[in-house]
């Protein structure tokens, strides 16, 4: 690619970036620009005094843990003189010359207070035990594990090779119960008589202190993430238990550990196997100078986590990207502003929310665009209401079709019987059936509505049941007992009586007389409860529940399938059907209908 070619690339480049992004860019070279060209060259001016600083800093903060290390352990023991000094441990000490063990209890209880002070006095201490030949006295707070004699004890092996007092290295604690790990200062008690004699007492002190607290201690001021310190004595040994890193491969290598020499506190440079540089900062303890705490850093990260020139151009850096990300995104807010706004109408419109619109006073391309996103809108408004009207036409159609269903081929039956009971003359009978039949046909009709009362329903039931009635002579008696509050319910016309017809029609099939009907309607919280029931030969709820569920062609349930499938219509899933068989082993169905007395408290008007 030649020079031209490369400067007609680069604009064709830079433009196939989003606006935003190009503003983003542009803030990003100019910050690049100045940061780099300012710090490298307070970087090469000053990087030597930052090392020289750095390293004596990192030998400051390892002296001071040191010190601290060493003043608390220091105060342990000044405790542990304090207890020697107290009256309840003279006594004690004269116990044990006398080898008097009688006032054994006596002594542990005064020693309570004394034991008190010491752990008060210093949180570090864990547990304290004085092992002595006429028993073992320490805190009754502290459980102590019999197993383990301190006269039978390593500690007890190694004071009598060094023959005086000392501090162990970390391990866990074998005279108390709980497995503590703790570190150990082991003193040999001593009284008045047996400092001036300079003779053995046989009587030792055990000060326990948590192991924890310690490594919390020396680790107090000793923070940064990228140095790794230790508490070790003078093989590189641990002290107390540490979670060791990579630089644990060298801690006790005989080079490393020469060059930890005696002197009180120091530092060098050391290189692994991988030449990688290390900076070495000790100091040791004056308390036990065999121990030390030992810092390790590596030299590349010595220099640039100390580096104050790197970190002033840090501070800079992020001090230009804020202006810069707060300058970028109020220009982008200010140019894009009309298309965020009809991204959020657009959100809106994604949660079915039609009626917003995008309103703005200018004429620019990004409100034609939102202007034609409003029309856009429109139609698509016009489109649903289309297809909603058109959805309630379908479903007014369906359910006429339903009730024009229902229109029973009773009627036929009706006036078969009618021509009958004429001809032989039963008039009165005749005269009924008509003016019942004549009174179910105005129901039917309602006035071309599909919703009728609760009170014209039963009304249909009751002309019905008078035709039926005087067709089936004597054959079933009809209970009806309706709430009156309920009267004034809308209920789907022709529900109740498929319900009725049921009954009679598969009922009472095969038997002559003793049938009984009974209808009821309930209250039941906000849903109208209605149940028809008979003491007929009974249905299989399981059979009808199948039906329901899955039509065929058969007509047995078809009455039932209609009215489960108007239900559905009506209500959608605000409805239930239920089918059983009584106590009776008749038949029982129950429906739970909506509490609805006007028409706009359905899911849309059907008349």
């Amino acid at each position: 690619m030649n020079k031209q070619a490369f400067w007609s690339w680069l604009p064709r480049l830079f433009h196939s970036f989003s606006l935003k992004q190009r503003i983003w860019f542009t803030f990003v070279i100019f910050i690049t620009v100045g940061l780099v060209a300012t710090g490298s060259i307070a970087y090469l001016i000053a990087s030597k005094e930052i090392q020289r600083n750095a390293m004596q800093s990192s030998q400051d903060t390892v002296n001071q843990s040191a010190q601290i290390v060493n003043e608390r352990l220091k105060n342990i023991g000044t405790a542990v003189r304090a207890l020697m000094f107290s009256d309840a441990f003279k006594q004690l000490m004269k116990d044990v010359q006398n080898k008097d063990s009688s006032s054994y209890f006596k002594s542990l209880t005064s020693l309570q207070y004394v034991f008190s002070q010491v752990k008060f006095n210093d949180s570090m201490i864990e547990s304290i035990l004085i092992a002595t030949p006429i028993g073992d006295f320490y805190p009754t707070s502290s459980v102590r594990n019999n197993a383990n004699s301190f006269y039978q004890s390593d500690m007890f092996k190694q004071f009598q090779l060094m023959k005086r007092g000392f501090w162990s290295k970390g391990h866990v604690d074998p005279f108390f119960t709980g497995n503590q790990r703790v570190i150990s200062l082991v003193a040999e008690g001593v009284s008045e008589d047996s400092y001036i004699r300079n003779e053995s007492t046989n009587v030792y002190v055990v000060i326990n202190v948590k192991e924890d607290d310690i490594r919390d201690l020396f680790m107090e001021n000793l923070t940064d993430p990228n140095k790794h310190y230790y508490f070790v004595d003078s093989q590189g040994e641990d002290i107390n238990y540490a979670d060791r890193t990579q630089d644990r491969t060298f801690m006790q290598r005989p080079d490393f550990v020469e060059q930890l020499s005696d002197d009180s506190k120091g530092s060098f440079f050391y290189r692994d196997s991988d030449r990688k540089d290390y900076l070495v900062n000790y100091a040791r303890l004056d308390v036990k100078d065999d121990w030390m705490i030992v810092g390790i850093q590596a030299k590349d990260n010595l220099l640039a986590k100390l580096n104050g020139i790197k970190q002033a151009t840090t501070y800079v850096t992020i001090g230009f990207i804020v202006v810069s990300l707060f300058i970028t995104n109020n220009l982008t807010l200010l140019l894009l502003k009309p298309l965020f706004r009809l991204q959020k109408l657009m959100k809106r419109v994604e949660d079915n929310d039609l009626d917003v619109r995008f309103e703005s006073v200018y004429q620019d391309e990004v409100s034609q665009v939102g202007f034609r996103f409003n029309r856009m809108l429109d139609e698509i408004k016009q489109l649903i209401a289309d297809v909603k009207n058109r959805e309630r036409d379908k479903r007014k159609a369906e359910i006429k079709a339903l009730s024009a269903q229902m229109d029973p081929h009773f009627f036929y039956n009706t006036l078969n019987t009618i021509y009958c009971k004429s001809v032989l003359g039963e008039n009165d009978d005749v005269n009924e059936m008509i003016l019942a039949l004549s009174n179910m046909f105005q129901l039917s009709l309602s006035g071309g509505r599909d919703l009728i009362t609760l009170a014209d329903e039963v009304d249909h039931v009751r002309q019905y049941m008078a035709i039926q009635q005087r067709s089936y002579e004597n054959l079933f008696v009809f209970q009806l007992d309706v709430e009156p509050e309920l009267q004034a319910c809308l209920v789907p016309k022709i529900m109740i009586q498929p319900l009725i017809e049921n009954s009679i029609l598969h009922g009472f099939k095969d038997i002559k007389t003793g049938g009984e009907i009974q209808l009821t309607a309930r209250a039941d919280g906000d849903w109208l409860h209605i149940t028809a029931e008979d003491n007929g030969h009974g249905l299989v709820p399981e059979l009808l529940r199948q039906s329901l569920l899955h039509p065929t062609t058969s007509k047995h349930g078809y009455a039932l399938r209609n009215i489960y499938t108007r239900l559905q219509l009506y209500y959608g899933t605000e409805q239930r059907m239920e089918i059983t068989t009584n106590e009776w082993g008749g038949a029982r169905i129950d429906l739970w209908l909506p509490r609805y007395e006007k028409e706009e408290d359905f899911h849309g008007p059907t008349s």
